[in-house]
């Protein structure tokens, strides 16, 4: 696990030398094991190195046999050594590293090719000096990250967004058209990102820039085939064997200690009965009813595992929201990321690799909002214009049992489903905006083009199929690498592979939830190595008692205080979300999601726009 960035310009060698150097030092903690560089007339490199394999002979840049390739290199390739046995008849390897694979791969099949037969998390840049062509790509469903910032004559990438503040002709704007989205769904939803004329290289595409034109193509479809029929017992077996032999895959492909993450849930419990690490980490917060790290210590005894745990404060939470802006680059509402930053930093302190579960509610129908109720599918049947009548009707009343979901089931699916961050809607955040950001950008207009590929699918498909491209690389897997690299250690996802995606995307939903059970066929997996009390147990995630927390006075003044800043009614209606806060701490009505969303977008202004 690495950092890269770069750069294309025509400016002399030695002030590319001084630049590149900068913009390397602002990732330092992606790689603090070491840096190297690669600079010409055209184009400078630069990689940041955790040592994770081959830790003598993996230093990058790396080079083809004539040096005319380069690569930097951020990720794992787990099948680099089938990939190796399959080149070296006709390529010479110097190194027992991954990364020369796709040097000589490239060299072999050509960059399609290469990707296709790549499985790992990836996010790098081949320079082929004979065709004076940058070829830059990110692996299947977004692991790792890759920003690239474009304007005028200038082209600049990057694993972290902070690189470009090292350089010279990068001009910092906030991108104010991102923020009404970000309200809504609690992360950065857009192509470009907060930062004008800065953008995340989509899961699944890579991009070609020549002659000062940039062309970017996708080379892997998140699909749904049909008509896969096999027997539970069959599919489950089949899927048992994948999933054994991609956590050994993860495992296995380092040369350095592995540990785990470990919560009270099932999917990392599954990984860690499988992967059997020497260490498991955890952590849980010092408030009551939010610490859920006691059953990964009774898991990790049973397993005979030794468990590292912490329990977060209310002071030390706060004092991290900052640090968490900053390595995140854009606003991150997600309250988990918090205790992920924590976490990894308790992990750091004894291993440079952590295995985790993410991915497997996307891909297996994990999510408690996979599952609709009959109630709810007969009252779905009811037409669109009494339902929107009706939620019209009971929004006028205080809140009462069952409000909600009539109101959510007011609005037809593709605004209804938006995904798990969902925090407020159009209207709402509309008014809590200055008035010169209200605009009539609707979640619909976000969300079209992905919800036409999958309008004929039943609901299940649809609301995955919505995850997988949204909330799992924009927030889950965004906070999950920024988060362990903060704290310079590498996150592997065995259960997010590409290979068992292509097995899960043909299993039929009625296995996925099944009466009230989601992740059903998962469960049952599961169950066989871990016991059953922890292979049901219903997801919780993260539990922050934010909203707890500032019903005390302390913690109260802090977020008003920040509210209170003259900065802040470039964006926001003082008054209003100082209402918000209000209602909330005399416990007139529950807004502690909306608060933090609002409360960490200004703090990461801060960090980025009033302290730099």
């Amino acid at each position: 696990m690495c950092g890269i960035v770069g750069f294309v310009s025509d400016i002399k060698k030695a002030e590319k030398e001084s630049i590149i150097k900068n913009m390397s030092d602002r990732i330092i903690h992606r790689g603090p094991d070491g840096e190297g560089f690669f600079i010409d007339e055209k184009v400078a490199l630069a990689h940041r190195r955790l040592s994770i394999v081959d830790i003598k002979g993996g230093a990058q840049p790396m080079y083809n046999e004539d040096k005319s390739i380069v690569v930097v290199f951020n990720g794992e390739i787990y099948n680099y050594q089938e990939l190796k046995k399959e080149l070296q008849p006709k390529h010479q390897f110097n190194t027992n590293c991954d990364t020369e694979v796709l040097i000589h791969g490239y060299e072999e099949w050509g960059i399609k090719q290469l990707l296709k037969r790549l499985v790992g998390m990836f996010a790098f840049i081949i320079y082929d000096q004979k065709k004076e062509t940058i070829v830059g790509a990110r692996d299947h469903f977004g692991i790792k990250p890759f920003y690239y910032y474009q304007h005028e004559n200038d082209f600049f990438f990057a694993s972290e967004i902070k690189a470009f503040l090292g350089h010279p002709n990068f001009q910092k704007k906030i991108n104010k058209q991102a923020l009404k989205m970000f309200l809504i769904f609690q992360y950065s939803i857009h192509e470009e990102t907060f930062f004008q004329n800065v953008y995340k290289l989509k899961p699944g595409h890579y991009f070609e820039y020549k002659n000062n034109k940039l062309e970017i193509r996708k080379y892997f479809n998140i699909d749904y085939p049909k008509d896969f029929k096999r027997s539970f017992e069959q599919t489950k077996k089949e899927l048992k064997d994948i999933l054994e032999k991609s956590i050994e895959y993860h495992k296995t492909s380092s040369d350095v200690e592995v540990g785990s993450y470990l919560s009270g849930g099932v999917d990392s419990s599954y990984v860690v009965s499988i992967a059997k690490p020497d260490k498991t980490f955890s952590v849980g917060f010092d408030y009551q009813g939010f610490d859920e790290s006691m059953y990964a210590k009774e898991l990790s005894d049973l397993l005979k595992i030794k468990n590292t745990r912490k329990l977060i404060t209310a002071e030390e939470f706060f004092d991290a929201i900052p640090i968490v802006q900053y390595y995140t680059d854009e606003p991150e509402a997600n309250l988990s990321a918090v205790p992920l930053y924590y976490l990894s930093k308790l992990a750091s302190e004894e291993v440079k690799v952590v295995l985790s579960g993410e991915g497997s509610d996307e891909m297996f129908g994990g999510y408690n909002e996979y599952y609709e109720p009959n109630i709810l599918k007969i009252y779905s049947k009811i037409p669109l214009f009494l339902r929107a009548a009706i939620r019209n009707f009971v929004k006028i009343f205080p809140h009462f049992p069952g409000q909600n979901t009539l109101i959510q089931y007011g609005l037809p699916f593709d605004k209804r489903y938006i995904g798990h961050g969902t925090l407020m809607e159009e209207w709402e955040a509309n008014e809590i905006l200055a008035r010169n950001l209200r605009n009539n950008d609707t979640i619909r207009s976000v969300l079209k083009s992905t919800y036409d590929k999958v309008k004929k699918e039943n609901l299940l498909t649809k609301k995955m199929y919505i995850d997988m491209h949204y909330w799992l690389p924009q927030d889950i897997l965004l906070k999950a690498d920024k988060m362990t690299m903060a704290n310079s250690l590498e996150l592997r996802v065995p259960l997010l592979d590409v290979n068992v995606f292509q097995y899960a995307k043909t299993i039929p939903t009625k296995y996925m939830v099944h009466k009230k059970t989601t992740k059903y066929l998962f469960r049952n997996i599961a169950n066989e190595t871990i016991p059953k009390e922890w292979s049901t147990r219903r997801k919780l995630g993260f539990p922050v008692p934010f909203s707890k927390w500032i019903l005390e006075e302390k913690y109260y003044n802090k977020v008003k205080e920040v509210f209170e800043k003259k900065y802040v009614e470039e964006f926001f209606d003082k008054k209003i979300i100082n209402q918000l806060l209000e209602e909330h701490y005399r416990k007139k009505k529950n807004n502690g999601r909306k608060i933090y969303n609002i409360y960490t977008f200004l703090i990461w202004y801060e960090v980025y726009f009033v302290q730099e």
